[in-house]
């Protein structure tokens, strides 16, 4: 049976939400087509008619998952405009919320190191979503000049990654949450006073 635009369109996006929470749970080497598509309810016929390989859906959810960070950033500036919107930004992503949520949360904390061992299309995806992120957050950094706000964007979303990285992999609960905080307040400048990691807002 012909399946309209509008259910292969609605069959991709459950293929991309699958695969890019997958990925990001298990990471690409491991998440094969078979728990794609159990999760996402559909067929390998039904894959491999919209992707054709799973390299290709690899590289379609890393896009589809930076696209949905995007729009969480977009939310937190409405919600949070002006001088709130980094604070906002900053901790949604160092949250107990996205520490706990690897599946819903930011691909590059999740897959920036596996990344790295996959061909030139899937780096290339990473690298473009990346920049893209970088240079919304250069727009809300305070440097006086676009290339020190674009080092700075850089230096803070390095910080905030590998914060997340490591507060995911050490066994120690407080340790965990002091990595969080600690990084928040370096990025945003707060006084020591403001320890604890907020519970909520993923990034």
């Amino acid at each position: 049976m012909r399946v309209s635009k509008a259910q292969a369109a609605q069959n991709r996006e459950k293929i991309l939400l699958s695969a890019a929470r997958l990925f990001r749970e298990q990471g690409i080497g491991a998440t094969g087509v078979d728990a794609i598509t159990e999760q996402a309810g559909l067929t390998h016929g039904g894959l491999y008619s919209q992707f054709g390989s799973k390299d290709a859906i690899a590289v379609e959810a890393i896009r589809f998952a930076f696209a949905r960070s995007r729009r969480k950033w977009q939310r937190a500036a409405e919600k949070h405009p002006g001088k709130r919107t980094l604070p906002a930004i900053v901790d949604g992503y160092l949250s107990r919320a996205h520490r706990d949520s690897p599946g819903d949360g930011c691909v590059v904390a999740t897959l920036g190191a596996d990344i790295a061992r996959h061909g030139a299309a899937l780096r290339q995806a990473f690298t473009e979503g990346l920049k893209d992120g970088l240079e919304s957050l250069a727009g809300l950094m305070p440097a006086a000049s676009a290339a020190d706000r674009y080092d700075a964007a850089i230096a803070a979303f390095a910080g905030m990654a590998g914060a997340v990285i490591l507060a995911r992999a050490v066994s120690d609960p407080a340790l965990s949450d002091r990595i969080l905080s600690a990084t928040a307040r370096r990025i945003l400048g707060r006084s020591a006073t403001r320890r604890s990691a907020r519970s909520s807002s993923p990034a």
